[in-house]
């Protein structure tokens, strides 16, 4: 198989790298009181400029990495691709913050925020484990 007649996908390995990766990030930086302070005093028109942040970065690795200049021959895949790395590194932080017992849904902004401020390192951590071939 010639490299042009690769096709990107999202398998269930990425799968497996992206939470295992986003997992290296999470913990170390969702187990500090730091984090935990910090996502109560911050207002959440930052903590939204975070998200948007941690899209991008996934965006621009993700671009470099994967697809070049063939972006608009698989765009859906990308996007996809993009999409999916956030959610599941967003998932394995609720995951992992739920179980240290740092997130409720009593304080549910409280949580949230410091979920996608958790969420900006895991989902870094989650596509550069996702090249590991």
């Amino acid at each position: 198989m010639k490299k042009d007649d690769y096709i990107p996908g999202f398998f269930m390995h990425d799968l497996v790298q992206v939470i295992v990766g986003s997992t290296l990030l999470a913990i170390p930086v969702g187990f500090t009181t730091e984090v935990w302070n910090f996502s109560e005093q911050l207002p959440f028109i930052n903590v939204l400029g975070i998200f948007i942040i941690s899209f991008i970065f996934i965006s621009i690795f993700t671009y470099y990495h994967y697809h070049g200049a063939s972006i608009k021959k698989y765009w859906i895949i990308f996007t996809k691709r993009v999409i999916l790395t956030y959610i599941f590194s967003f998932i394995a932080v609720c995951i992992i913050l739920g179980l240290v017992d740092k997130i409720s849904i009593i304080d549910f902004v409280i949580s949230l925020k410091r979920i996608i401020i958790v969420t900006l390192p895991a989902s870094m951590s989650a596509a550069v484990a996702d090249t590991i071939k």
